[in-house]
């Protein structure tokens, strides 16, 4: 443990916690008086019981609590239940699980800390070892887990060997015939699928308490009855075979439910977590759903697995994978031995046949046109001086060494296996007769250099072993006179030294007595002081406590008396509400009420403000007061140390002038009295230390005491709102049984055949339910007695088909309401204020209708369908970043005015009498009365100045709705982004291949300065077109009034997809790497930064930063004298983004072709490989290549916070809708 990084205080812990464990096992339980209840079986027993708790150091009593009760929480408080015997031994198993499971996870945690890899390092190198399928005469769980990870393995496998190996012959176009292979992407779907897959299903059944092995195999037969790849034996009930990759294997279900269920029991949680050990406390944090009404938490260890499956694939996917498949040679384990049949069975469900046959049948051999022209181009000089293109020219060169049956493709050579052997041993030997030539000359011209280096050589060291005997002539001279000066001057020091040393000790004994008493009568000064102090804030503090608790108690006993008497009245109102003629007064009554409560709470919480300033007020002095005595006492025991010190350093100077001069009995006698009244200063630091640990313990009772007061407060304020929402939803409801009633005796005078028919039940009143509006058991009360008449069943009938028509008649109004808002919304309406006038008056009509407290509605759907068929298959820019900025300011006013309805859990009685349907919520607003401050649009709906604060409870179809807007926002930014790549990334190309359309011409630049002057404006050519793209989109973003956030996000993917483009062109093309091209990609990178700063930092942010690889890599290319610089210097101060691959690549690649100058010196080449070499001890692969990121670079969250406020109540309407009465709403309201 040591070598890890644990110290002895946490193996001191762990070892206590393993013990702990071992006791509870020790734990036996017996049936105590009652069949439902256990005990303790006996002492034995009781002292494991009591080991255990002292080992986690918690009470033995709430241990045995836990073991042999349950805690349930409900509403009206926590119920103990008792468990028999049974259930108390499986709760200790349990217990005992779950610490040593917290242990375990805590060591792996520690482990992987202490020898972790480096969490900055760019690069990761692992290892993934795993067994293979299994399948045996009984399979289980475990079975089913490891399975399942092998078939994912299994699928990464055939998707890095198979697909990819036809893809790059599809991508090549060339000759070739399609290979088939096995998938088994539907067995994963079968197991991992939701929510219909094996383990959806399983976790399901683990949920319902009654589930059994029997009801989850019929379950998964009833689902999957006719899928080819589950069958169901015929001699078991509860077995399935799954047809694998591999094979067909069985499993038996006997254990499914158990071994994927896993328990965290809350009452072991707060036992522990709250244990005087800390490290036991902190294996068990406190979690946030700590009060759930369950004292058992369940959690899957199936879709556990399934999601570390899955973050085990996502790193799998990010990384460069090489296999390695193990091949076990016989089933008996013995040397020597190797069965056939076995070794081809492991090899063919491995897949390693399928791919062997699918190389075999490719061309295993293949090179890029540049890379195999730079690699056997020296094999046929006269193609590369020929000006032939790269397929062309590699075409001559396999027909001059007569090879067959190759292929061509777009950008590579694809050869048959041997054939690129034979070319590179063509290529060795004439490298050889080439060397052979060179060292032929480099040998003669190290040995001439060798012999006139040694002739320089010894007429130099006859100079210098001449001009040494002099220098040492003169030394020795020099070291005489100085010797004779140095005894001189050390003489007279000693003597000095000795005069000193007894003047300073006389002095410093003088001075340390005559301040050891000034300083004495100084800290008694300051301590009565200090006490004196203290004590009048501590009086202070007792007596504004006494008074703040009295006037805490006050309030306390007034809120109850006022909840008592607000009840009291909301009885009367209910009794009162059933009276048609009392409905106006009682509703005018309670909103008085209303505002008298609002009134007496705003005042209790200013009093609760007053007294919480007061209460911290008094702490801060206390603090205060405290760390001044703290400070004091710091400064009296520095001053008693430094003291100490001074007259040590005194007693031993003395001791020194004791020995040199004669001993005085005065001297000792004022030693022996410093050293008295040292004694008596170290006394009194200790009083002083107890005096603040006292003070101390009582600021901590202090502050303890005001906790409590504060909580009180807090429960007495929650009661005062629970009667102010109690009281608001009696309101609406008496608001909703008006309306209803005004509308029925309108239609009662319509409907009515004659005058005194209508006059007989003008009196009557219905009563509907809160919940849908209609009569409630045929129940109605008369304000007056009213006769019997045989007509009454007939009228009835008349009224309530009369209010089936009228709910037609107003669905059939809101439906042509939408059909004209939505024909509006398709026009392109433009901008007011630079705010779009679609999202303005979406959003107006949609809080105006109440569609986001709707339960069922349609207009969501139709608005998704809009915007939906308005950008399908956009490749115009324009208009796609018209819908851009309409939905983003949309769905930023969504994120700022919707809640989830499960906010308004605490009110259900506000939920029973909101209306359900989109009809009864635009009914519901049209009734409404204009409250004070707010602006009434027409039809007489409340807007309430659309203020943003004001939060709307929204269903799920309101829910649904922002998170289809959330996806049409990414979905218009990728269009908008992948349109403007699309545009560029032909120019990109020409850009970085445009020096190579004159390699066959570089050495006839200079003669023709025309010609060379024609292909710069060529080049130039290019980067303006695509600067011209860049500038057409900001244009037409800015038109459009799209929000800058997005802008950024935008172009800064765009200037990092410029980047990859160029640096991946240059790292692998050569000719590309060279001084002239570094010049011309500066010069068009030069354009881009003045792009950048004129569109400035609100469009273009961060953009320039993103061209740092390229940037970097083309000023190593153009800068000069490239063999002086030091590895260091390059990495360091030239490219310090670079990584040495990179750097590399580039160092061997350069040439530079205006110049003639060379690369970087072999030493830097030789570093830089030995570096390679300690990062990866791979083969060389395409890590150097960057990759490109065409994610979505926002959230909700970052539009909603980067977004400015948008006021919307002054957008004019379009003409379409402002001649429309059923829109007045959103004409903009005069200033009253």
């Amino acid at each position: 443990m040591d070598v890890v990084g644990i110290n002895l205080e946490e193996q001191e812990a762990i070892f206590r916690v393993v013990a702990s464990v071992l006791h509870l096992g020790n734990i036996e339980f017996v049936a105590g008086s009652d069949s439902d209840t256990s005990k303790l079986k006996d002492d034995q027993s009781k002292f494991h019981l009591e080991a255990a708790a002292e080992l986690l150091q918690c009470e033995a009593k709430g241990l045995l609590d836990s073991l042999c009760t349950r805690v349930l929480v409900t509403r009206d408080g926590n119920i103990t239940m008792t468990l028999n015997q049974e259930q108390a031994t499986i709760n200790r198993d349990t217990l005992a699980k779950t610490i040593y499971s917290r242990l375990f996870d805590w060591l792996v945690d520690k482990v992987n800390r202490s020898i972790g890899q480096d969490p900055d390092s760019p690069y990761l190198v692992g290892v993934l070892d795993i067994y293979g399928f299994e399948s045996f005469k009984f399979n289980s769980f475990e079975q089913f887990c490891i399975n399942l990870a092998n078939e994912k393995l299994q699928q990464h496998f055939n998707q890095h060997v198979f697909k990819m190996e036809q893809e790059e012959y599809t991508k090549e176009a060339i000759n070739w015939s399609y290979i088939e292979f096995v998938d088994n992407q539907d067995v994963l779907d079968l197991i991992e699928k939701k929510p219909s897959g094996i383990i959806a299903l399983l976790d399901e059944a683990c949920m319902f308490p009654k589930s059994t092995n029997e009801t989850f195999a019929t379950k998964l037969f009833q689902q999957y009855r006719n899928h080819k790849r589950l069958t169901k034996p015929k001699l078991s009930r509860t077995d399935f075979t799954i047809n694998h990759y591999a094979g067909d294997v069985t499993y038996q279900t006997d254990l499914f439910l158990d071994k994927n269920k896993d328990y965290v029991v809350a009452e072991h949680q707060l036992l522990l977590g709250s244990s005087r050990c800390s490290f036991v406390a902190s294996l068990f944090p406190s979690s946030p759903d700590q009060g759930s009404k369950s004292s058992y938490k369940f959690t899957s260890i199936g879709t556990r697995f399934k999601q570390q499956l899955g973050a085990l694939m996502e790193t799998l996917n990010t990384t460069e994978p090489h296999y390695i498949r193990c091949v076990k040679p016989n089933m008996v384990h013995k040397p020597g031995r190797f069965e056939n049949l076995n070794v081809i069975q492991q090899l063919r469900c491995g897949g390693v046949l399928e791919a062997i046959r699918i190389s075999c049948a490719g061309y295993p051999s293949r090179r890029t046109f540049y890379e195999f022209l730079d690699r056997f181009g020296m094999l046929a000089q006269e193609v590369l001086e020929g000006n032939y293109d790269e397929k062309a020219a590699i075409e001559q060169l396999l027909k001059k060494m007569s090879l067959e049956n190759y292929q061509l493709g777009q950008t590579k050579v694809f050869l048959r296996s041997g054939q690129m052997a034979e070319l590179d041993g063509k290529r060795a030997e004439m490298l050889n007769n080439a060397a052979k030539t060179i060292q032929r000359q480099v040998r003669t011209w190290l040995a001439k250099r060798q012999f006139i280096a040694m002739r320089r050589a010894a007429v130099t060291i006859q100079r210098y072993w001449r001009g040494y005997l002099a220098r040492k002539q003169y030394q020795k001279l020099r070291q005489e006179a100085a010797a004779t000066m140095i005894q001189k001057n050390v003489r007279m020091w000693i003597a000095r030294r000795k005069f000193l040393r007894i003047k300073e000790a006389i002095i410093r004994a003088q001075s340390g007595f005559r301040g050891m008493q000034s300083r004495k009568n100084a800290r008694f000064i300051r301590q009565t002081k200090a006490a004196t102090r203290i004590q009048a804030h501590w009086r202070g503090y007792k007596a504004r406590s006494e008074y703040r608790k009295c006037r805490k108690s006050a309030i306390t006993i007034q809120c109850a008396w006022r909840g008592r008497v607000a009840r009291n009245e909301l009885k009367k109102l209910k009794v009162a509400a059933k009276e048609t003629g009392a409905l106006q007064e009682a509703k005018t009554k309670l909103e008085k009420r209303c505002e008298e409560l609002t009134w007496r709470l705003q005042l209790e919480k200013r009093m609760r403000t007053d007294m919480e300033e007061a209460k911290n007020q008094e702490i801060g002095k206390l603090q205060a007061a405290l760390k001044e005595e703290q400070i004091q006492a710091q400064k009296a025991n520095s001053q008693l140390t430094k003291e100490l010190e001074d007259n040590k350093l005194a007693l031993g100077q003395a001791a020194q002038v004791i020995k040199e001069v004669p001993p005085v009995e005065v001297f000792d006698a004022k030693v022996e009295k410093l050293t008295k009244e040292n004694q008596e200063l170290q006394a009194l630091l200790e009083d002083l230390k107890k005096t603040v640990s006292e003070s101390e313990e009582k600021f901590a009772k202090a502050k303890d005491e005001s906790e409590q007061r504060l909580k009180r407060a807090e429960q007495a304020e929650a009661k005062v709102t629970e009667s102010q929402e109690a009281l608001q939803s009696l309101q609406e409801k008496l608001a909703n049984m008006e309306s209803e009633n005004q509308v029925l005796r309108q239609q009662t005078l319509v409907l009515s055949p004659t005058k005194g028919l209508s006059n007989r039940f003008k009196s009557t009143v219905f009563q509907r339910t809160p919940d849908n509006g209609y009569l409630a058991n045929n129940d109605h009360r008369e304000s007056r007695s009213v006769p019997e008449s045989p007509n009454t069943a007939q009228i009835e009938k008349e009224h309530s088909e009369a209010e089936q028509r009228r709910q037609k008649l107003l669905i059939d109004r809101q439906q042509e309401n939408q059909d004209s808002l939505l024909q509006c919304v398709m026009q392109d309406v433009g901008f007011n204020n630079d705010r779009p006038i679609a999202a303005c008056i979406l959003y107006k009509s949609l809080l105006q209708w109440r569609s986001f407290e709707a339960e069922r509605t349609n207009v969501f759907d139709r608005i998704i369908q809009t915007i939906g068929t308005a950008i399908e298959s956009q490749d115009n820019n324009d208009v796609l970043a018209y819908w851009l900025s309409n939905t983003s300011t949309l769905l930023f006013l969504l994120q700022k005015t919707l809640k989830a309805s499960g906010a308004a859990g605490g009110a259900p009685q506000r939920r029973r009498s909101n209306s359900v349907t989109l009809f009864g919520r635009m009914t519901q607003g049209f009734r409404q009365s204009p409250q004070p401050g707010s602006v009434t649009f027409g039809n007489g709906g409340i807007m309430g100045g659309l203020d943003m604060s004001r939060q709307v409870e929204a269903k799920y179809p309101a829910l649904l709705f922002k998170q289809q807007l959330t996806a049409y926002v990414e979905k218009i930014y990728g269009m908008v982004r992948d349109n403007l790549k699309k545009e560029i990334s032909p120019l990109l190309g020409l850009c970085i291949q445009a020096p190579r359309t004159s390699r066959a011409s570089l050495g006839k630049v200079s003669r023709s300065p025309s010609s060379n002057v024609n292909a710069q404006q060529t080049l130039s050519s290019h980067w303006h077109s695509i600067i011209s793209s860049l500038s057409s989109l900001l244009s037409t973003m800015r038109a459009n009034h799209a929000p800058p956030f997005l802008v950024r996000k935008l172009f800064t993917q765009i200037f990092s997809f410029i980047n990859v483009q160029l640096f991946n062109s240059l790292l692998l093309r050569r000719e590309c790497c060279s001084f002239s091209n570094g010049e011309y990609v500066k010069a068009g990178l030069a354009e881009l930064e003045h792009w950048i700063y004129e569109a400035g930092v609100e469009y273009a942010g961060a953009s320039w930063d993103e061209l740092k690889y390229i940037r970097q890599a083309v000023g190593f290319l153009v800068i000069h004298q490239k063999p002086k610089k030091s590895l260091d210097e390059i990495t360091h101060d030239l490219c310090p983004v670079l990584s040495v691959q990179q750097l590399y690549r580039i160092s061997t690649m350069y040439w530079d072709d205006k110049y003639g100058t060379h690369s970087v010196s072999p030493e830097v080449i030789a570093n830089m490989r030995v570096l390679m070499t300690e990062d990866s001890n791979s083969a060389v692969s395409n890590s150097f290549l960057l990759d490109d990121d065409s994610s979505i670079p926002f959230s909700v969250d970052d539009i909603s916070k980067s977004m400015p406020e948008v006021d919307i109540a002054e957008v004019e309407p379009p003409p379409l809708l402002k001649d429309n009465p059923a829109f007045h709403f959103l004409l903009p309201q005069p200033d009253s």
